[in-house]
Formats: structure tokens, sequence, C-alpha cells
């Protein structure tokens, strides 16, 4: 196999149609790295401004819990500092006090108000910033509370003193009122004693009533039908003009007191607190100053026995004089 050269003839060079597009491609290239680059700084500018925004976010809501917490204690020791001063006046307070009342019920509406904003969940700084205020408020409050009660434990203080004083005046008037009344009791006492009267010249006679209503007087127990008692009572210029009052005690023999309910008998108390038997009461009208007899007869529905007949005659609860009888059995004829 042969093979024949022939001479090449070089076709001459053509223009490069395509430069202005690979020119535009470039263009593009380099727009969209500028595009991307910046897509990546402006991402990351984002995000740098993002974490910086929850970082602030983060810090408000730090100091905003910083501030609510700080807030809560001032809230608490307020309330106690209030809490403390009502609890040392509570003996001294008054619900009738108006103005005491009235501040109770503004600091209790604040205190309220106050514990609302803190214990929202998400309290803005406005929210906060109230709080704050009625806090600050609240210790103004709670300082003219405090105030009041100060003036008012003064007063008490001064009212305290001068009912003391009072009572100080009082008792002593009374102990002056006692010890005058003890001194007028006791003379009351002794003129009442001293209005006592007294009897004196007793006589006690048995007495027989004949047929024809003649008396005669006998010793002998069986013939006596009434013992006649009589005496006299003494001069008193103490004891005034009036009615008085005079038991007549009779003991029989056997020691027993002769009574009888159908003629009058009955009981008294001695000034000693002794409850006595009398066997017959009388009335007398006394005058002052004079002697006056008394006559009583006392005749019973028993036979009288024979043996002493004790006669005791009793005034103003004192026994004023006493006599004694005899009476006898009697002989044959007797």
């Amino acid at each position: 196999m042969s093979f024949e050269n022939y001479p090449v003839t070089e076709k001459p060079a053509q223009p490069a149609v395509h430069q202005p597009q690979n020119k535009w491609r470039n263009f593009l290239i380099a727009g969209l790295v500028i595009a991307l680059l910046g897509s990546w700084a402006y991402i990351i500018w984002l995000k740098s401004k993002t974490e910086q925004t929850f970082q602030q976010k983060d810090l408000v809501i730090s100091n905003t819990s910083l501030q609510r917490d700080e807030l809560q204690k001032e809230l608490e020791d307020a309330t106690m500092l209030y809490d403390m001063i009502k609890t040392s006046s509570a003996n001294m307070m008054h619900s009738k006090d108006s103005t005491i009342s009235k501040r109770d019920r503004e600091i209790a509406e604040k205190r309220k108000r106050i514990q609302q904003l803190l214990s929202k969940v998400g309290a803005t700084e406005q929210e906060l910033a109230e709080a704050k205020g009625l806090i600050s408020s609240l210790n103004t409050d709670i300082a003219g509370y405090r105030s009041q009660v100060e003036t008012l434990k003064g007063e008490k203080l001064v009212l305290t003193q001068e009912k003391n004083t009072v009572i100080k005046e009082r008792d002593k008037v009374q102990k002056d009122y006692d010890s005058a009344t003890i001194v007028i009791k006791e003379k009351e006492e002794v003129i009442d004693i001293a209005t006592t009267l007294h009897a004196s010249n007793f006589s006690i006679l048995g007495i027989n009533e004949t047929k024809s209503g003649k008396e005669k007087t006998t010793s002998t127990a069986k013939r006596v039908d009434k013992l006649r008692i009589t005496f006299d009572i003494d001069e008193n210029r103490v004891a005034q003009s009036g009615i008085k009052n005079i038991y007549i005690c009779i003991t029989g023999p056997d020691g027993k007191p002769l009574t009888a309910e159908a003629l009058g008998s009955g009981n008294f108390n001695t000034r000693d607190g002794v409850q006595k038997f009398y066997t017959q009461k009388i009335d007398i009208n006394y005058t002052q100053g004079q002697r006056q007899p008394v006559i009583i007869d006392w005749k019973q529905n028993v036979n009288f026995a024979k043996g002493d007949y004790k006669i005791e005659v009793y005034n103003n609860g004192f026994k004023i004089g006493e006599g004694i009888s005899t009476l006898k059995k009697g002989g044959l004829f007797g």
C-alpha cells in the first residue's frame, strides 16, 4: 500500500465568536460568588444579631426576674412590718376607730394589687414599675399607720394614767366611805344596843281562879290556873317612844319551853343568831325616859307541874331580865 503526501493547506484563523459569551458568564459567576458571599455574610450577621437579641432578651428576662424578686422581698418586708404593728397593737385598736379601719382597707387593697402584679407571668417593665410605685406608697402608708398607732398608744397611756389616778381616788373614797360606814355601823350598833330596854322588879305568882271569879295567889301547882308575871321596864333616855316587842320565854320544871301555838307562841332569833322559842309576845307602847310596869298572865291548856319555872324576857334580841317561880306539890289540906 502506498501513501502519498499532499501538501496540507492551512485554513485561515477565524475570529472566536464565543468570547463575548464567556465574558458574560464570568460576570455572572462573579456576581453569584459575590451574592453567595453576601448571603453568607448576611446569614452570619443575622445569626449574630439574633444571638445578641436573645442575649438581650435573656438579660431583660433575667433583670426582670431579679427586679421582681427584689420587689417581692420588699413587699414581704413591708407586710411583715405591718403585721408586727397590728399584732403589737391588737389589744389597743378598736373596730369603732374609722380612721384605722379605713387605713387597714387601703393597705390591704394595695398589698393585693402588688401581689397580683408580681405573680403575673411575663410581667412587663411597666407593670413592675407600677408594683414598685405601689410598694413605695405602701411603705408610706405603713409608716403613717405606725405613727397613728404610736399616737393612739400615747393617748392610751395618758388615759391609763388618768384611769389609774381616778381608780386610786375612787379606792381612797371607797376606803374612807367603808371606814365611815364601819364607824357609823358601830355607832348605830352602840345606839341600837343602848336603845335595848331593861326589865327589873320581877314578880311571878301562881293564880287560882275561884268559881265566883275571884283570884287568889297560890304556890300549889295543882291549884294554879295561870302564872302572873310582872316587871318594870326601866327608864331609857336613848330608846325612842313607840311600840316595842317584848318576848316572854317560860321554861318548865322539865327544862322544856312552855309553848302553845294556839295561844300565840312562836320563835325568834337572838343577837347571837340562836333561834329561841317564846311563850308569849307582847307589844308595849313605850315612852322615852319613863319607867313602865308590865303585867302578863300565862294560862296554858295543860295543868301546871310542880317545880321551878324560869321566866326570861327578851327585847331587841337581848335578854333584858329573868326571874324564877317555884310551885309546890301541896299538902293534905292544900
